[in-house]
């Protein structure tokens, strides 16, 4: 089976920007070079990379030590953050946050109050 090194890529990006971490960060976090993450990340050069390095770049994006193994043989492992009982805290409280300033929209709206700069 072909090796997915631009899943990887993605999923590295992606989870950088989640986590809003740099690239430095991240190197000195799953303590490899600076260098193999942008390679990693950008997919500059796809090459057999030591499960070492997948292992702990996996764990210092916050990941299972297996992740990124396991989206570069192909598998789409589960949002590892979906079972996170804060994480489904917070999306509770954003949707009741939305719903509270539609219905404050709703309200100025019947009220006929504009939008005024302060």
């Amino acid at each position: 089976m072909a090796k997915d090194w631009d899943a990887v890529a993605a999923a590295i990006k992606d989870r950088l920007t989640e986590l809003d971490m740099t690239q430095a960060e991240l190197a000195a976090r799953a303590g490899v070079a600076l260098m193999t993450v942008r390679e990693l990340q950008h997919n500059l050069k796809p090459r057999r990379r030591s499960p070492r390095t997948l292992t702990a770049i996996s764990e210092a994006l916050g990941w299972p030590s297996d992740q990124l193994a396991r989206v570069l043989d192909g598998e789409r492992p589960p949002d590892v953050d979906a079972e996170d009982p804060v994480i489904a805290e917070l999306d509770a409280i954003k949707a009741d946050l939305v719903s509270v300033v539609r219905r404050l929209d709703a309200i100025e709206r019947r009220l006929g109050i504009a939008d005024e700069p302060s």
